[in-house]
């Protein structure tokens, strides 16, 4: 009899160890670059999280990285489903993966995305006036924390390496802002939908720290997935994106955290021009 038992003991152990093997390969996993405080992310998080999941039929979870290289590497890998990008570190996915990352959808704003240049020095008015002082920029992934600004600053025929008295990495466009509020540095460059985001919510003084300069308009975010994802399963997640509405109370809930008007469609040829200035800048391999 107890011979008997066993084999069914076995068994029921294996049926088990399989059920929740197949649970945990439901459950879709997000994650995002950390171009905010932890806090804000699993904030913004949160809603869009049980969206997709309701969307999906799958348990959906928001999985934090430290830092850009390490969102670059989880999507590169296959340790996250869908990941939050810039522009830049789409690009940085792409060459890492082979061209096997495929972008779905970006908020309508990043068609037309900006970044700028803030100080609380009164004799800076220009780039050209950043020359000798002190500048932070975001994370050195960044697209509208470094990229990009640094792109313009070169258009300028200013190079930070060379012409700034030294230049500081804050690891975050709230970070930077708070860097050129205390005064540690002499200027930052930052996220435009951020910076906005910050005023709106009274967190920083536009009357002392104020924008100076305004780059011209890029290609940003977007949400991109691993080449390998199912046809049918992209397809599900463009159309909760863009079914996304402001006329629904969770729509505008969740539109409203990702400061987004609606997502629209993206596709890899948008973001020719962010390749384009990482080389320019030494940026890229």
């Amino acid at each position: 009899m107890k011979f008997a038992v066993l084999p069914r003991f076995v068994l029921a152990l294996a049926m088990l160890a399989c059920a929740v093997a197949a649970q945990a390969q439901q459950t879709f996993r997000i994650t995002a670059i950390p171009d905010e405080s932890p806090t804000e992310l699993a904030r913004k998080s949160a809603p869009l999280a049980a969206y997709l999941e309701r969307k999906l039929g799958v348990k959906v979870e928001f999985t934090p990285v430290t830092d850009y290289a390490a969102a670059v590497e989880a999507l590169a890998n296959k340790q996250v489903d869908l990941a939050w990008l810039g522009g830049f570190t789409f690009v940085q996915a792409s060459h890492r993966s082979g061209g096997k990352v495929v972008p779905l959808v970006q908020r309508e704003e990043d068609e037309k995305f900006r970044s700028v240049f803030i100080t609380t020095n009164p004799d800076v008015r220009s780039l050209a006036d950043l020359k000798g002082r002190n500048l932070s920029f975001g994370s050195q992934s960044s697209t509208s924390g470094h990229l990009m600004p640094r792109s313009f600053l070169l258009a300028a025929g200013i190079d930070p390496d060379r012409d700034l008295k030294r230049v500081a990495y804050s690891g975050a466009h709230d970070a930077t802002v708070a860097a050129v509020a205390s005064g540690k540095v002499d200027a930052g460059a930052l996220n435009i939908s951020v910076w906005e985001k910050l005023v709106a919510d009274k967190k920083v003084d536009p009357a002392k720290v104020r924008v100076f300069y305004t780059t011209p308009a890029y290609y940003d975010y977007n949400w991109t997935v691993h080449a390998d994802m199912p046809a049918a399963r992209r397809e599900q997640l463009v159309r909760a994106f863009v079914e996304l509405s402001p006329a629904t109370p969770e729509g505008k809930d969740i539109l409203a955290l990702q400061r987004a008007t609606r997502f629209v469609p993206t596709r890899a040829e948008n973001y020719k021009g962010i390749e384009a200035a990482a080389r320019n800048a030494g940026l890229l391999n």
